[in-house]
């Protein structure tokens, strides 16, 4: 049995879900069930996580898939229906989805769903890449211009000195080089007018690491 909270975050998903295909963000769970801070919703979200309510869905921020409704619920939700915030192409073919936008400088919103696709030689999986459209100037040093599309290995975990899609508090995502400063997490642009930002090992989400770059010229 759910608790009235846990309950009325799920209806609150699931019914942002069905109407506009993406999950409301974490400010507006959290001013919809009237809560003094964000930490509140990650309990509630690890909750129904735990009793098979609710999934969230690797490498995509934001993106969270409804299992199931209480039994209280469904016969007055005759329409519902497990409802993905984006799904990947099936079709064995060597297009790799294009997620969205990645901030290569101060974090934007997290990714959210497909914008497109991008030709890739047959060495990257559809299954198991993705890529992203490059938006900032804070990896300029490594050659990665805004406009660019990188391509990413789907990854929960990274080496120092990889360069990363990193998710920052379940909300900002960001494409930085990783490096690990004992138990805290930098994640480092390589321009000089960005700071190396400081986080703990619970802030941080790994969501890819960088494989390869496509640039394309007009």
């Amino acid at each position: 049995m759910l608790t009235s909270k846990q309950n009325e975050l799920l209806l609150f998903i699931n019914d942002r879900l069905n109407k506009e295909g993406v999950s409301p963000s974490f400010d507006e769970m959290k001013d919809a069930l009237n809560l003094a801070s964000k930490s509140g919703i990650h309990r509630l979200i690890s909750a129904l996580e735990e009793r098979g309510f609710l999934r969230r869905l690797a490498h995509r921020a934001r993106a969270l898939e409804v299992i199931k409704l209480p039994a209280n619920n469904v016969s007055q939700s005759k329409s519902f229906k497990p409802t993905l915030v984006s799904e990947q192409p099936r079709a064995a073919s060597q297009n790799i989805s294009i997620l969205g936008k990645i901030a290569a400088g101060v974090p934007i919103e997290a990714i959210q769903h497909e914008i497109g696709f991008i030709d890739a030689p047959k060495e990257f999986d559809p299954n198991l890449h993705y890529a992203l459209e490059v938006r900032g100037d804070s990896m300029i040093g490594v050659g990665i211009l805004e406009g660019d599309i990188v391509i990413l290995r789907r990854a929960d975990s990274a080496e120092t000195g990889d360069i990363v899609v990193a998710l920052i508090d379940e909300e900002e995502a960001t494409l930085k080089r990783l490096r690990k400063r004992g138990k805290s997490i930098a994640l480092e642009a390589a321009n000089p007018r960005y700071e190396t930002r400081i986080f703990g090992p619970d802030q941080v989400r790994i969501q890819g690491i960088l494989v390869s770059l496509v640039r394309r010229y007009k």
